[in-house]
C-alpha cells in the first residue's frame, strides 16, 4: 500500500517536500508509477525567473533584426532559440 501523500500549505513547501535538497521524499512511496498516464495541461503557465544575461551589442542588434522579421519580441525569439536548442540538446544525450 503506497503513502498518502500530505497537503502542503503552499508551493514552496511542497517543492521541499520532493526536492532532493529538502525532504527528498522518493515518489515511488507515493504513487504508482506503473499506472501513470501522460497529462496534458493546456492552461498550465510555467513559472518563469528573470535573469540577467550579458550578451555583445552585436547580438541583440542581429536578435532584434530577425525578430523584427517574425513581429515577434525579441525575447519571445531568444526564448524560441533557447528552446529548440535544448530540446536538440536533449535528443542528442538519448541517442547517445
Amino acid at each position: 500500500m503506497k503513502k498518502e501523500i500530505p497537503e502542503f500549505k503552499s508551493e514552496a513547501e511542497e517543492f521541499e517536500f520532493w526536492s532532493s535538497k529538502g525532504a527528498g521524499a522518493d515518489s515511488t512511496e507515493f504513487v504508482d508509477w506503473s499506472k501513470a498516464k501522460r497529462a496534458r495541461l493546456p492552461k498550465l503557465k510555467p513559472t518563469l525567473r528573470t535573469i540577467s544575461v550579458r550578451l555583445p551589442v552585436a547580438m541583440i542588434e542581429d536578435l532584434k533584426i530577425l525578430a523584427n522579421q517574425r513581429d515577434v519580441p525579441y525575447q519571445s525569439l531568444l526564448k524560441v532559440f533557447l528552446a529548440e536548442r535544448l530540446e536538440k540538446e536533449r535528443a542528442l544525450r538519448r541517442a547517445g
